[in-house]
This record gives C-alpha cells, sequence and structure tokens, in this order.
C-alpha cells in the first residue's frame, strides 16, 4: 500500500499541467491590450526615459531671449529653438532693423552691425528697435507662435564735444558797430554743460555767455582804438570754454579785429556846431552890410541933391543972361558962379563912399559864397561817410572869409529881425545895385 505523500504530489503537477497553458495565454491577452501610447514613457526597452511628442502639446520658443544689446563692428550669431520637428517649421521676421536676417529652415539670427549703417543715419545709437519674430509650421498654420525681442546698438567710441561759434575765426568790424554771433555746440558723447567766457583784454556792455546756443553781443566803443595802436586797429581775442559733467575741456577762439572808425554822433555835433557858426556870421555881416548900404543911400541922396540945386542954378542963369531987364542979366551973370561953389560943398558935405560901397560888396559875395558852401556841404542820409570833410571845408571857408573881412566892423541893429534882415538883403533893388555888372 502506497504512503498518501506522494499521492499528493502526484495531484499537484496534474493540476498544473492543467492550468499553465491557460495561464500563459491571458497573460499574452493582458500584454496586447496595454499596448503604449506615444505619450508614454517605454522603461522596457530604452535604457533611458524618452518623451514623444504628442498632438496637445503647444508650440514654443525656448531659447528667445528678450533683449539683445550689440557693439558696432561686431557680429551677432543666435540659433533659436522650439520644442517640436524644427523641420517641419519656418522662421520670420518683420520690422526688422537694416542688416538683420533670420535663417528661415533652422531660426538662426544673424546681424553684422556696421558702421556705415550709422553713419549714414540707417541706425542710430542708444535707440531701442522692436523686432517681430515669429515660427509657423509648414503643414498647420493655425500653429504659430508670434513674439518680439528688442534690439539696442551701443559705440564706446568717445566722439568729443565741440564749441562752434556762428561766425569764422576772424571778425573785422569797426568802432561803433554790434558784433553779434551765436555759441553753438556738437554735443558728442557728453554734452556740453557750462560755457566759460574770456578776453585777452578788458571790454564792456558785452552779453554773458553761459550754456549753448546763447548770443554773444559786444559793441566796442569809438574810444576804443588808440592812436598809439599800429595800423589804427586794435586786435581782441575772445575765448568760449566748455566743459562737461567730466571736466573735459573744448575752446573756441574768435580773433576781432576792430578798426579805428568815425565817431558819427559826435562828429554830427561838430558839424551842426561848424554850420551854426557860419549862419551867426552871416547874419553879422547881413546886420553890417545894411548899415553900410544905408549910408551908401542917404550920401548919396544927398550928393544928387547938391547935383540937381548946381544944375539948377546954372540954368536959372543961363536964363536971366537972356532977360531984358538990366538987374536980371546981373543976377544971372552970378548965379552959375554960385552952382559952380556948390561942388566943393558937396564934396565937402557928402562925399563919395566908395570904401563903404566896395565893402558892402564885399560883405555881400562873402554872403553869398557861405550860403553856397552850406548847400554844397549839406549832410546827406542818416549817416555820411564825408561829414568830416564837410565839416573840415565849413570850418577852412568860414575863417577864410573871417581873416579876408576882418578890417570891417561887424555892428548889431537890434531892430531888425532875421527875416527883415533877409528881406533887405534879397531884395531886387538890392541885387540890381550890387549884381556884377560888364
Amino acid at each position: 500500500m502506497t504512503s498518501p505523500q506522494p499521492f499528493k504530489n502526484r495531484v499537484l503537477v496534474l493540476m498544473v499541467c492543467l492550468f499553465a497553458p491557460t495561464a500563459w495565454l491571458a497573460a499574452q491577452d493582458q500584454r496586447t491590450d496595454t499596448v503604449p501610447t506615444r505619450s508614454s514613457v517605454d522603461t522596457v526597452t530604452h535604457p533611458f526615459p524618452v518623451h514623444i511628442d504628442s498632438v496637445e502639446t503647444a508650440l514654443r520658443i525656448k531659447n528667445l531671449n528678450p533683449y539683445f544689446t550689440l557693439h558696432v563692428d561686431s557680429t551677432l550669431t543666435y540659433r533659436l529653438e522650439i520644442n517640436k520637428d524644427e523641420s517641419k517649421f519656418y522662421w520670420y521676421l518683420r520690422n526688422s532693423p537694416v542688416g538683420l536676417r533670420i535663417n528661415k529652415d533652422n531660426g538662426t539670427l544673424t546681424f553684422k552691425a556696421e558702421k556705415s549703417y550709422f553713419l549714414s543715419g540707417k541706425l542710430r545709437y542708444d535707440n531701442e528697435y522692436r523686432v517681430n519674430i515669429g515660427v509657423q509650421s509648414l503643414d498647420n498654420p493655425t500653429e504659430r507662435v508670434d513674439t518680439s525681442f528688442a534690439i539696442v546698438f551701443y559705440n564706446t567710441e568717445i566722439v568729443p564735444a565741440k564749441i562752434k561759434p556762428s561766425v569764422n575765426s576772424t571778425v573785422t568790424i569797426d568802432e561803433g558797430d554790434t558784433l553779434s554771433f551765436k555759441v553753438q555746440c556738437d554735443f558728442g558723447s557728453f554734452p556740453i554743460d557750462n560755457i566759460t567766457f574770456l578776453s585777452n583784454m578788458p571790454i564792456k556792455n558785452y552779453t554773458t555767455v553761459r550754456k549753448c546756443d546763447d548770443d554773444f553781443t559786444w559793441s566796442p566803443p569809438f574810444d576804443f582804438v588808440k592812436d598809439s595802436d599800429p595800423g589804427k586797429e586794435k586786435i581782441v581775442l575772445l575765448s568760449f570754454i566748455g566743459t562737461n559733467r567730466f571736466m573735459v575741456r573744448d575752446t573756441a577762439v574768435v580773433r576781432v579785429i576792430v578798426k579805428d572808425a568815425l565817431n558819427y554822433p559826435f562828429a554830427l555835433q561838430e558839424y551842426n556846431l561848424a554850420a551854426r557858426n557860419i549862419n551867426t556870421y552871416v547874419l553879422q555881416l547881413k546886420y553890417t552890410f545894411v548899415q553900410l548900404d544905408k549910408g551908401v543911400k542917404k550920401t548919396k541922396g544927398a550928393r544928387t541933391g547938391f547935383d540937381i540945386t548946381s544944375s539948377t542954378t546954372a540954368l536959372t542963369g543961363t536964363i536971366l543972361t537972356s532977360s531984358t531987364s538990366t538987374g536980371a542979366q546981373q543976377t544971372g551973370k552970378i548965379l552959375p558962379s554960385v552952382g559952380v561953389s556948390l561942388v566943393p560943398i558937396k564934396e565937402a558935405v557928402a562925399p563919395q563912399k566908395v570904401f563903404d560901397q566896395n565893402q558892402a560888396s564885399s560883405i555881400r559875395s562873402s554872403i553869398k559864397r557861405l550860403d553856397y558852401m552850406l548847400q554844397d556841404n549839406a549832410v546827406v542820409g542818416e549817416r555820411d561817410p564825408d561829414i568830416s570833410k564837410k565839416t573840415a571845408k565849413l570850418k577852412d571857408e568860414l575863417k577864410q572869409i573871417q581873416i579876408q573881412l576882418i578890417d570891417i566892423p561887424l555892428e548889431m541893429t537890434r531892430d531888425m529881425s532875421e527875416k527883415d534882415l533877409n528881406e533887405y538883403f534879397n531884395s531886387p533893388k538890392v541885387n540890381k545895385k550890387y549884381r556884377l555888372k560888364k
């Protein structure tokens, strides 16, 4: 009789043989139903986990830099990446600055900041350029990303600021003229904050320049140039020193040549004084002429009376001598002698004033000459350049006539006004009496 233990072992082996194929098939069916999807992680066949993109994953740029700074004459090469297969997408730029490019296949940004772009004005330093960039699917137009970044160009080269006056470095002006110009600046890398003014000699009445675009105005006085200065001119050096916040200086020098010029207001006063002296002297001559002419006229009247009386006496005597009366004949013989005796009486009582008449004629010609000189040397315009010459001519002419008429006593007639004197002097009788005769 067999033992019960071997029997149990046989039963177990038989059960394993019956259920083993069924379990194996069930295991195979279970593995077929759990095939991993694209988004799952295969931890059986791959030693490292691999992420497989799914349709639901959003498109994005992984390494976009929102701000670029680029030095002049340098080169930019920057490749942008996305989270999907780049072969199925293309890149593009909008409103990009001159010279910036992108590779539409792999998204590589390239740019060479050439200095010619900035010198021509196409690009500017320290100006933020906003660039729109995008990436889009070749298969699905709705799958796209639009974003932007900024790019700024800078320059480490120091451009010095300059002071540039709005006039040439050498300016020539006359005394009394006004020098006016604007002090301009080229700001460069660092603008000029303050301007200091210096001069090689003291000057007055000028406007102070403190900052750029201020006006400098100065008018040299008429006595600025001295007679001892060489060439009757003086050189003034105007220095404008500009400084920036780092106390870097730039100096502009304007060389001003001031020439000796006529003090026209003073010259005009001198001319008016000379003309006034001539008018006063002419009035004195007219007063004297009136006195001389009246004396000549009175003497002429007296002599005419004696001549008429003498002629009448002689004619009466001639008539009486032809009378039949003896007494009348005797009287007629005496009367011619009486007429002859009146001649020495006439010369004694009313001698001819030839000297006075000659003096009156000389005074009248001098007055006419002075009037002509005043008219010929009148001031023309607001600023006559020959006013000094005209003043000298008037002075010389007045001096010559005063020397010529130095022996004539200038008598003042108080009972006649200037108008009465002019009317008397320019009357037709006087002009007829003293006109030149052939």
